[in-house]
């Protein structure tokens, strides 16, 4: 293996004081580092104070840059010649992954020269070499990949988590979960108040798993202190609605209903395109409905809200789909670039300090105080 070679920056803004430096996978992707280098530069038009570290071939990646004016000036190049592949075991990748881009991209976090990494590439992978790197934060059991879910009011998004990272939670977990996603939705969404819900079969309490039962009456207990909502238990068709912010589950549970909303919208999608294509007299109605159709088109494109965040890390990560073409990877930069610039993971560390300490002084019999990180 050759170790990766730092290739220093042509322009010294690229890390000045002012900018929010964004540490990006660029050969993670399936649409390989054009549509990553493209979707960087898309953002990069629609904002000042942002800069870039790319990893990947050197090379390659400096041939990209160059044809796109909005990153002159805004981008090093971090040489790795190796790749994490989408079928790669991340055990493997922890013992052998060393030169490859994602962990380079990772260590641009560790090492303090980014705030936030971007990668398209292998979401096991990239957990494992995340928390392999930045390790949890301290009172953190299992990290957690929280992701933005279209709801129904006109512009609005719930966060759900977790989606992937671990598909077991128990009750503590669950708990961790509603006070991280209490925080993304605070710093993220801008909600002052966000309301969580539980994600359960029913939402009588005599229903589901003994695990939840525990869980919601924990952060039931934690919702004055946490200063949330906790509507308490929601069931599955509640994921898009509006009267929830956060909903919480466990990554089984997450994992499955993401997928299932990403198929469904993609079905919607085809049957659509059928429909309006079967007659001349349908496909009339179609050009009739253009902007119907196209305004129906990006309500459900997830390209609008590509970027899950791995929350409980010492570091922001935003896990990119691996599928994502330049408006998807320009989604999660712009993800990226909100965190950082909300002091995102400083405000997670110091929630989740706050309620180990709070659940310490109630074992003691004492009195916690709360916070609104």
């Amino acid at each position: 293996m050759l170790a990766s070679t730092v290739i220093p920056a042509k322009d010294a803004d690229v890390g000045s004081v002012g900018r929010t430096v964004i540490s990006v996978d660029a050969m993670g992707g399936d649409r390989g580092p054009a549509a990553v280098v493209a979707g960087c530069a898309r953002f990069a038009r629609s904002v000042d104070g942002i800069g870039f570290i790319l990893h990947g071939p050197k090379d390659e990646l400096e041939r990209l840059v160059s044809r796109r004016k909005p990153l002159s000036g805004l981008c090093r190049i971090r040489h790795s010649d190796r790749t994490v592949t989408m079928d790669a075991k991340p055990s493997h990748v922890m013992r052998n992954g060393k030169n490859t881009s994602m962990w380079s991209a990772i260590d641009s976090v560790r090492n303090g020269e980014a705030e936030v990494c971007v990668s398209c590439g292998n979401t096991g992978a990239l957990m494992a070499i995340s928390m392999m790197r930045l390790r949890k934060l301290d009172g953190i059991n299992r990290p957690a990949i929280a992701c933005l879910w279209p709801r129904r009011d006109k512009e609005g998004f719930n966060i759900m988590l977790d989606v992937g990272a671990d598909i077991r939670a128990d009750e503590d977990d669950l708990l961790q979960f509603a006070l991280m996603g209490t925080s993304y939705a605070r710093n993220g969404l801008d909600l002052a108040r966000p309301r969580v819900g539980l994600l359960n079969v029913g939402t009588e309490e005599h229903k589901g798993r003994a695990e939840l039962k525990s869980a919601n009456d924990l952060i039931a207990a934690a919702a004055p202190a946490g200063d949330f909502e906790y509507i308490g238990f929601i069931e599955g068709s509640d994921i898009p609605s509006a009267h929830v912010d956060v909903i919480v589950t466990d990554g089984f549970t997450g994992n499955i209903a993401l997928k299932t909303a990403e198929g469904t919208a993609e079905q919607i999608r085809e049957f659509l395109k059928s429909a309006f294509a079967a007659t001349p007299l349908s496909r009339i109605a179609a050009l009739i409905a253009y902007t119907s159709l196209n305004r129906l088109s990006k309500r459900i494109d997830p390209r609008r809200v590509n970027g899950g965040v791995f929350l409980g890390l010492n570091g922001t990560v935003v896990k990119s789909h691996g599928g994502a073409d330049a408006k998807g990877t320009e989604a999660a930069v712009k993800l990226a670039f909100d965190l950082a610039r909300s002091r995102f993971s400083q405000r997670i560390a110091a929630r989740v300090a706050s309620a180990t300490i709070a659940r310490q002084d109630a074992v003691k019999g004492q009195p916690g105080n709360g916070t609104t990180q």
